[in-house]
């Protein structure tokens, strides 16, 4: 499946990617960073003017700056950290692969644990996190960073499974949310927090939950399945129009329709991990692949932050 391509890295499939205003914006690419193993989970954070980011095989965690474009680290040790987001209260929160942990960094700098263990098992090893406007948090845990040394600490699963858990935001349970999966990987909230979207890498598809007000899921269907050849599922984000923007690996950045049908691509020059939303418009995309951070001012804007 293939379309016309646009300012050079937009990929028109469908008219609405075209009358969207998606094929629009930067006509490159700009790499901001490249020096990294595997980067993933990139993150805007609006009060740092910055975004922070996982090396996971380096074990550390960089961050870009806005203001002065220099790099540097912002973590490491890291717990070979793949994804973050932040609580509505802006705190970090941080999928920690090796430590089999989900973190949130406290105003102070202290680390506290939200979740390592599941009714007294070890978690596999957490992959990335949405945090609801209640402050319940949402997590898949694939075993990615148990197979192998290469991105965590090969180990045995004690869970034996492989699902999406959320903690709740006053007794602090891990609770467990939905189940059935091969490899969960990224997972974000709709816009108004009542479904949410989890990609699975391994059966290459995306489903969308309905969720009550305690934060149960139920009604789990596929929303878009990734047809071989065109690249693998990771991570996902919406826009404030409802399409969802998926990393496709190999394939670049997916865009679909509300009604799930594929209209268009970014084409990125390396294998795409994972996609974040920022700057002060909250219209500059950016990208995490392989080596590298990637940015371009697009002319979609994310979907409207968590606010209290």
């Amino acid at each position: 499946m293939s379309g016309d391509v646009v300012n050079g890295i937009y990929e028109v499939l469908d008219g609405r990617f075209r009358s969207g205003r998606c094929a629009n914006g930067d006509m490159r690419l700009e790499k901001l960073y490249g020096d990294c193993r595997w980067a993933e989970g990139p993150l805007y954070v609006p009060a740092w003017r910055q975004v922070v980011w996982s090396d996971i095989p380096n074990d550390r965690m960089l961050r870009w700056d806005e203001v002065t474009g220099t790099v540097g680290v912002f973590r490491a040790p890291a717990g070979h950290s793949n994804g973050n987001t932040l609580d509505p209260q802006g705190r970090l929160i941080t999928c920690e692969q090796g430590n089999r942990r989900v973190t949130r960094t406290e105003y102070d700098g202290s680390v506290t644990v939200l979740a390592d263990r599941f009714e007294g098992k070890l978690l596999n090893s957490p992959n990335d996190a949405v945090v609801r406007s209640d402050g319940t948090v949402f997590f898949s845990d694939p075993d990615f960073g148990i197979t192998s040394d290469y991105e965590g600490y090969r180990a045995q699963s004690e869970i034996g499974s492989c699902n999406v858990y959320r903690v709740d935001p006053v007794t602090g349970e891990v609770r467990l949310a939905a189940d059935g999966f091969r490899g969960p990987n990224g997972l974000v909230l709709s816009p108004d927090e009542r479904q949410l979207y989890v990609s699975d890498t391994r059966l290459n598809q995306v489903r969308v939950f309905d969720v009550d007000e305690r934060g149960d899921l139920s009604d789990g269907k596929v929303f878009a399945e990734c047809r071989p050849g065109n690249g693998v599922f990771d991570n996902i984000r919406f826009d404030d129009e409802g399409r969802l923007w998926v990393a496709a690996c190999d394939d670049g950045i997916h865009c679909y329709d509300p009604d799930g049908t594929l209209i268009g691509r970014i084409l990125v020059p390396e294998t795409v991990s994972n996609i974040a939303f920022g700057g002060p418009k909250n219209n500059r995309l950016f990208i995490t692949a392989t080596t590298s951070l990637y940015s371009a001012v697009v002319a979609v804007t994310g979907a409207p932050r968590i606010r209290r």
